[in-house]
């Protein structure tokens, strides 16, 4: 990757760290949880909740995606703790296979609701982890955290075609 150094690439590049994209992330996933629990014991809010749900499959999985592809074997060289990326990955399978069966489930179905409990504590024990053990030794390494932060993002553009239909799918929806 080519290092650029104009003031106004400086200036990009301070808006791009990858744990401040990362973090920005969570919170938005944190929020459509909150979103859905809000929900659950409204009656008729079936429709609603299978929205959100997709929304939350939607960004976790294009989350995850940029995580496995850019930062986590930029982070295996930056950080060396083996054992800390070794369970992101396990982390990270197990939220896929909850995304995929929520993914192929409808709000009516049994246990629906408790998946998505299960799947959102899965996924706050994940960013906390992220976010006080791998994140600050990422910040005392030497990581190049705007260049990664921008291949996060260039990543997440050229995959974001699944996210956006699956909004504007949500979006659609909510106006029928």
């Amino acid at each position: 990757m080519t290092q650029k150094k104009s003031g106004a690439t400086n200036k990009r590049n301070s808006d791009s760290d990858v744990l401040k994209l990362l973090k920005a992330d969570h919170d938005r996933v944190k929020k459509l949880f909150e979103e859905f629990e809000e929900l659950k014991e409204k009656k008729n809010s079936n429709k609603k909740k299978g929205e959100i749900v997709q929304q939350i499959c939607a960004e976790l999985t294009l989350h995850a995606q940029a995580e496995e592809a850019v930062l986590y074997p930029a982070a295996r060289e930056a950080i060396d703790d083996e054992d800390l990326m070794d369970e992101a990955d396990v982390e990270h399978a197990g939220a896929k296979d909850l995304i995929a069966q929520l993914e192929a489930m409808s709000p009516d179905d049994d246990h629906y609701d408790a998946k998505v409990t299960v799947l959102s504590e899965y996924i706050t024990h994940h960013v906390e982890e992220e976010e006080t053990e791998m994140f600050p030794k990422i910040e005392k390494s030497d990581m190049n955290r705007q260049e990664v932060g921008e291949e996060v993002k260039q990543f997440k553009e050229e995959h974001e075609e699944d996210l956006e239909s699956i909004n504007s799918n949500a979006d659609g929806k909510k106006g029928a």
